[in-house]
C-alpha cells in the first residue's frame, strides 16, 4: 500500500473516531473546545490519525 495511500486512510479513520467521540462523549455546554464542535473534533482526530499511519 503506497504512504499517500495510507495516510489518507488513517485520516479517514482519524475523523470517523473524532466524530464518534463528538457523538457520544460530546461536551453539551460547549466547555471542551474538543469535544463540543464536531468539525474541530474530526479535524484532530483525523490529523492524529493521519501521523499515525504515515509512521512519523
Amino acid at each position: 500500500m503506497s504512504p499517500l495511500l495510507k495516510t489518507i486512510l488513517g485520516a479517514a479513520v482519524g475523523a470517523a473516531i473524532g466524530f464518534a467521540i463528538y457523538r457520544f462523549v460530546g461536551c453539551k455546554t460547549g466547555a471542551c473546545p474538543l469535544n463540543s464542535n464536531p468539525w474541530i473534533s474530526m479535524l484532530v482526530w483525523g490529523i492524529v490519525g493521519a501521523i499515525t499511519a504515515s509512521g512519523r
